[in-house]
């Protein structure tokens, strides 16, 4: 009997120390932490944590908002929430421990970072009992990241937002706990010793370093990026440095053999790193160049390697790690392909390395020892060959870091469920592997607004920091939790997967081919590039040519549709973060009238008579003419947070990737398709 009534009484314990045991409300942290047991409702409601505790000897880190209005007491037992560190705290740093009572809450860190965490996580809770009304959960936590590097990337060389919004993202990365950024200035910085490079939008060197500052007490730490050797157009597109380029007819990249090639680029270094003080790193980037030698008889690789070894030595003389994208030197060996096809065997990438890696082994001595060299792969982190580089850089005494994605050359915004399965197979090998840390490259090539990227920053948050704890669905119910509301969380109001199908089938719906990106440059877009419309004395003639790109309309505009009711409902449900949800609804209505305009085209070229022709055409004049309103809303709503226009005397440069964002000082890009359509409906239907 005695048997029975233990045994029962361990069940009774491992029941009570389940996650997700039933209280009140719904308490879902994110990203989730290594341990959460979850007994009951405490007597604790949001409102009754008014007194914090925290010894003289530890520095008070930053509340949020939602804590705002605690005050401090010196008298332990009058606090309803105890703060401390305890560096022996048996945890990765960063870590901390969180234990809320019947009528107290305590809070430990390992460190001062992980003091910080568990005070996020514990915003978090709070959240979730104002959102639902109910009172604090009696619960457990034992938190730590299993990267220690979580960084993403900012880049802002085509656009900038306001300073403001840049202040709120630290308060938000902050909060999913992100503890670094890689900001790819180019010419939005500055500069004070080349001053011709900045744009006239840029930040001073002042402005970056107070955000600097203010990201730091949020346990963010901002390095610099600043291109180097390629994608230099930045700097070489302007009169007074054409003659550092490698080829005079192009500004893309710097000649190496040229001395001052370095004094500009170690100036444009010193400006970085006064304006990022904080960070640890210096980018000098590097990818995606090929440099002609001119007559020197120095192998591409050789050339590359003298440069890299250059800047890696100022980043050593100026007390920073540099960090390198490792894909040229992989590329002039004549690996690359292994690294981003999936589909190639274990045999086939062994004997493709096998007969190319002595080009590597050549000049091992020439691969500078103080570099990160950082193996970026956007799509295929799984494939074979990416593992084989990354550990080819190991096995010869080098360190590596990955980069993986959540915007690449998306437009409108990213596609892939956030690129989530590259996200989840890129950190999850980075933890098995013992690497230090992750990089979220958020390319602004095509320049999607950047509220679009918090998903998928929030999936990255999830995997750097948790591993893999929980399906996808769940880590996406949980970003509607803490973005909207608790009430926003269930699938039925899901939208993001269902908006990016026609977003990702819009971009050259009223166009002939993939030609959005190329539109700039045409001399006659109109028949060029638009579709061409139907001819009045051959009806059914286009419908029948245009067959399966209207039945994709039709299906297209029904997702858009669904996504129109998912986003209502979700604006009658939130508690916060409306401004993101008016972005995707703008993104929704852009996208729904390429759709909606090819099947009116299809009404008219079907029309039997007269009388349905001119309804028709009315029908197709009405929806040419309400596109200026929905261009003029989505700008509204995008002008919130960004700066749309670059300022009257930028100089564009010479465009070699084709990025949407550089086609227009103003906004224009973003809106030409549709435009010239328009211009070619008015010319040959409705005239």
């Amino acid at each position: 009997m005695n048997r029975i009534l233990t045994l029962l009484a361990l069940f009774l314990l491992l029941i009570s120390c389940q996650p997700g045991k039933k209280t009140s409300g719904e308490f879902i942290l994110l990203p989730e932490p290594q341990e959460f047991s979850i007994k009951g409702d405490s007597d604790l409601q949001a409102a009754d944590i008014d007194q914090y505790y925290l010894s003289d000897d530890n520095p008070l880190p930053v509340f949020g908002k939602i804590l705002n209005g605690i005050q401090a007491t010196k008298e332990k037992n009058d606090a309803n929430l105890i703060l401390s560190i305890d560096q022996v705290l048996d945890v990765n740093p960063e870590g901390y421990q969180l234990n809320i009572t019947t009528k107290h809450i305590s809070i430990t860190g390992k460190d001062q970072a992980g003091l910080f965490y568990g005070i996020k996580t514990l915003e978090q809770l709070i959240q979730d009992a104002v959102d639902q009304e109910v009172p604090l959960p009696i619960c457990s936590i034992t938190d730590y990241p299993l990267l220690a590097y979580r960084a993403i990337h900012l880049d802002v060389k085509h656009h900038r937002e306001k300073l403001e919004y840049y202040y709120g993202l630290m308060d938000w990365l902050g909060s999913y706990k992100i503890n670094a950024i890689i900001v790819e200035v180019e010419d939005k910085l500055a500069y004070v010793r080349q001053p011709k490079v900045g744009s006239g939008d840029a930040f001073s060197i002042e402005e970056w370093a107070q955000l600097s500052a203010y990201a730091l007490e949020r346990n963010i730490e901002l390095s610099p990026l600043v291109q180097g050797l390629g994608h230099a157009s930045f700097v070489l597109k302007h009169e007074g440095y054409h003659d550092l380029r490698d080829n005079p007819e192009s500004d893309w990249a710097f000649n190496p053999l040229d001395p001052k090639t370095y004094e500009v680029q170690f100036d444009l270094y010193l400006d970085a790193l006064e304006a990022f003080p904080h960070g640890k790193y210096l980018h000098v980037g590097g990818d995606e160049v090929h440099t002609t030698g001119r007559n020197s008889g120095q192998s591409p690789l050789e050339l590359q390697l003298n440069w890299l070894n250059k800047v890696c030595q100022f980043a050593e003389e100026n007390d920073r790690i540099p960090i390198f994208w490792d894909d040229m030197p992989l590329k002039h060996a004549g690996v690359y392909r292994t690294l981003h096809n999936a589909s190639l065997s274990q045999s086939r990438v062994d004997s493709i390395w096998q007969a190319n890696e002595p080009k590597l082994v050549e000049f091992l001595d020439h691969f500078p020892k103080n570099c990160i060299y950082m193996r970026w792969n956007y799509s295929a982190p799984q494939a074979i060959g990416n593992g084989k580089a990354m550990d080819w850089f190991k096995q010869h005494g080098f360190k590596v870091m990955g980069a993986t994605a959540g915007q690449t050359r998306w437009v409108l915004m990213p596609q892939n469920q956030s690129n989530m399965e590259n996200i989840r197979q890129f950190a999850l090998s980075s933890i098995e592997t013992g690497s230090t840390g992750l990089l979220l490259t958020l390319w602004d090539d095509d320049s999607p607004h950047f509220e679009l990227y918090k998903r998928g920053i929030t999936i990255f948050a999830e995997y750097t920091w948790a591993g893999e704890q929980r399906e996808k669905e769940k880590i996406k119910s949980a970003y509607r939790q803490r973005e909207f509301s608790a009430d926003a969380a269930s699938a039925d109001l899901a939208f993001i997967d269902e908006l990016e199908h026609p977003v990702g089938n819009y971009k050259n719906t009223l166009l002939k081919g993939n030609q959005r990106n190329y539109l700039a440059g045409q001399q006659n877009p109109l028949e060029e590039s638009v579709i061409e419309l139907p001819d009045p004395d051959q009806p059914g003639a286009w419908s029948e040519k245009h067959a399966d790109r209207i039945e994709l309309a039709a299906t297209m505009l029904v997702s858009c549709e669904l996504v129109t009711e998912r986003i209502a409902k979700m604006k009658e449900l939130l508690q916060r973060n409306e401004y993101t949800l008016s972005v995707y609804e703008q993104v929704n209505k852009l996208t729904a009238f390429s759709f909606k305009a090819l099947l009116l085209l299809d009404a008219f070229d079907r029309a039997k008579n007269d009388q349905e022709r001119s309804v028709a055409l009315e029908s197709l004049n009405q929806h040419a003419i309400g596109f200026a309103d929905i261009r003029a809303t989505l700008e509204e709503v995008y002008g919130v947070t960004r700066v749309l226009d670059k300022p009257a005397d930028y100089l564009l440069d010479q465009d070699h990737h084709v990025h949407l964002a550089n086609q227009s000082i103003n906004f224009d890009w973003q809106f030409r398709a549709e435009e010239f359509f328009i211009d070619k409906l008015n010319k040959k239907l409705l005239k």
